[in-house]
């Protein structure tokens, strides 16, 4: 472990639930003219994998956790470029996280804010370029909206075999590629005690798909509308078999392009999108496949990471 930094420091925020860990500083090089080729190439640099690893595995972190390491933008239209990560890799999108650095950028001075209004921060994600739009009151943010890049329906009623039988699933991508699944039709329901045979399920859609390198399962129940359109509540078992604890930002982006499909948005609609843990984003579907994700995003604390070089667990260990 001679390669990994000693100590290294964290700011944590989670949005809905979800945890997102940010570094900003003491990273090794990372080769690349874009963030996507960054992302290319992170999991082959030793320094910075060994880096991810010590952040996202026990004993300090978890098999559910996510973050990101700040990288230069792709030109000076962002304000910054970040890989997203997590305990598989990197991924290309990550709309939770998006929420986090608005909240970030803005609560550090790194863009600067007023008191109240709306001020928006331009990030380099690897799937291209999103807005963070912290909406600031009384000196304080109150929450975030997330534009994606626009999100496209990739098929309709797929039939995939699981252990629970045949059915029939739909997959858009949003930045990164989502299965869409009704939990019913799996006998299942998005409940907390449901959550190991939804893991299961998660993982055996998943790999029915290897020649779209799907990111995540969205499992979901059908709530009543409310006055201003759909409401679901989700399950999205992404990587090998994770729980996003939220309602999944970009995943809110692919279930928004499904309905929009559907004809169940209407112009001024919003999909009320719940999560296991009872946390809530609120999605717009707007013209051109770009969809707009609002959130709750807050700072849980501020790290210093410290690895003794006699510490015979390493980088850690997943269970």
């Amino acid at each position: 472990m001679s390669t990994t930094p000693h100590s290294v420091h964290t700011t944590d925020y989670h949005t809905a639930g979800e945890p997102f860990r940010i570094v900003d500083e003491d990273l090794p090089p990372i080769p690349g003219d874009t963030v996507a080729e960054r992302r290319a190439l992170a999991l082959r640099l030793g320094p910075l994998d060994e880096l991810r690893r010590l952040l996202v595995r026990e004993p300090r972190g978890h098999s559910g956790m996510y973050g990101g390491f700040i990288v230069p933008p792709d030109d000076d239209g962002a304000h910054f470029g970040v890989l997203f990560w997590h305990k598989d890799g990197y991924s290309t999108a990550c709309g939770h996280g998006t929420m986090a650095l608005g909240a970030w950028a803005v609560d550090t001075g790194r863009v600067p804010a007023p008191d109240d209004g709306d001020v928006p921060v331009r990030i380099d994600v690897p799937s291209g370029r999103v807005t963070a739009t912290v909406h600031r009151a009384g000196g304080r943010t109150t929450g975030v909206t997330f534009r994606n890049v626009p999100t496209r329906v990739l098929a309709r009623k797929v039939p995939v075999t699981t252990s629970s039988g045949t059915v029939e699933v739909d997959l858009a991508d949003s930045g990164a590629c989502y299965v869409s699944v009704p939990a019913r039709t799996l006998g299942l329901d998005t409940t907390r005690a449901s959550l190991p045979a939804l893991v299961r399920a998660g993982r055996e859609i998943r790999a029915a798909f290897p020649e779209h390198d799907v990111y995540g399962v969205i499992l979901y129940d059908e709530l009543p509308d409310t006055p201003t359109g759909p409401h679901q509540r989700n399950v999205t078992v992404f990587a090998d078999g994770q729980i996003d604890r939220s309602p999944c930002g970009s995943g809110t982006s692919a279930r928004l392009a499904l309905l929009g499909d559907e004809g169940r948005l209407a112009p001024g609609d919003t999909l009320t999108h719940e999560s296991v843990a009872d946390t809530v984003f609120t999605g717009r579907l707007l013209p051109g496949g770009v969809t707009e994700v609002t959130g709750a995003t807050y700072r849980t604390g501020t790290h210093t990471f410290v690895l003794d070089p006699h510490d015979d667990l390493g980088t850690g260990f997943l269970l």
